[in-house]
């Protein structure tokens, strides 16, 4: 687990921005835990965004609705959350690989932000440590890499 948590950002008020966070049905209780904390995470960074939810099925269907907010042209960044956990067969790594070059294939093409936050984990314990502990939860960093990367990119394009 990377030491290099991402330092809280500025409050901004300006005028409100809006995210998606696309989120996993499978492995609910570690999923929600990203979701809760991102959630709170963005309201802190950005307290008058518009922020929309979107629960898929399971990770691998993550891109599909990722791509469908993107059309929308309406996000200033999206955010995908989804806990995959090893087993004893190569299947978390057939949905792992493909979702995440999916998702940066999506950024490329609509010039937007989409932030990775699918976990491949190795077990509940690190599943866990990820997505409920307080010292590097992964849904305050994606919430800061999604706040950061939204304030960022307008400056360059």
């Amino acid at each position: 687990m990377s030491n290099a948590f991402p330092p809280r950002l500025r409050v901004q008020s300006h005028s409100p921005a809006s995210y998606a966070i696309v989120a996993s049905k499978f492995n609910e209780v570690f999923v929600q835990s990203l979701v809760d904390n991102a959630h709170s995470e963005l309201n802190a960074l950005e307290p008058k965004a518009n922020i929309v939810l979107i629960w898929t099925p399971g990770s691998f269907e993550i891109p599909l609705f990722v791509q469908a907010a993107a059309e929308l042209k309406r996000f200033q960044a999206i955010i995908a959350l989804g806990v995959i956990l090893e087993g004893e067969t190569l299947h978390a790594h057939l949905i792992a690989e493909p979702v995440s070059r999916a998702l940066l294939e999506i950024s490329l093409k609509h010039k937007l932000p989409v932030v990775h936050g699918v976990l491949l984990v190795k077990d509940e314990a690190q599943a866990r440590a990820r997505c409920m502990g307080t010292e590097h939860n992964r849904g305050v960093e994606v919430a800061r890499a999604a706040v950061s990367a939204a304030r960022k990119l307008p400056e360059i394009v």
